[in-house]
């Protein structure tokens, strides 16, 4: 089953519910994390993701986890890369065929 609406951001989760809900500039949590301010910019205006390492600095900067980050990275680009796909342009090999017993 496909959602037709796409997941939110990472970004701006991490933007509302992190920043904004604590009050927090982007400077400042770039400073917190040990990023450069221009590359968490990108991320909470939407046009950059979530780095495997970036999601550890979130998780302990904010207390919740790494993998709370990267799946909210991974369901956005899954969501946008099952749109993208051309799935009736693949070879499908999931049958064996032409295999002989040994």
């Amino acid at each position: 089953m496909t959602r037709n609406l796409p997941p939110v951001h990472p970004g701006e989760i991490l933007r509302e519910d992190y920043i904004k809900e604590r009050n927090l500039t982007i400077t400042e949590v770039a400073k917190g994390l040990g990023v450069a301010r221009a590359n968490l910019s990108a991320i909470v205006n939407e046009r950059a993701g979530i780095s495997p390492e970036l999601a550890v600095k979130l998780s302990e900067a904010f207390g919740n986890t790494a993998q709370f980050w990267v799946n909210l990275q991974k369901n956005y680009e899954l969501w946008h890369a099952e749109r993208k796909v051309n799935r009736s342009a693949i070879r499908h090999f999931n049958q064996a065929s032409g295999l002989q017993a040994a």
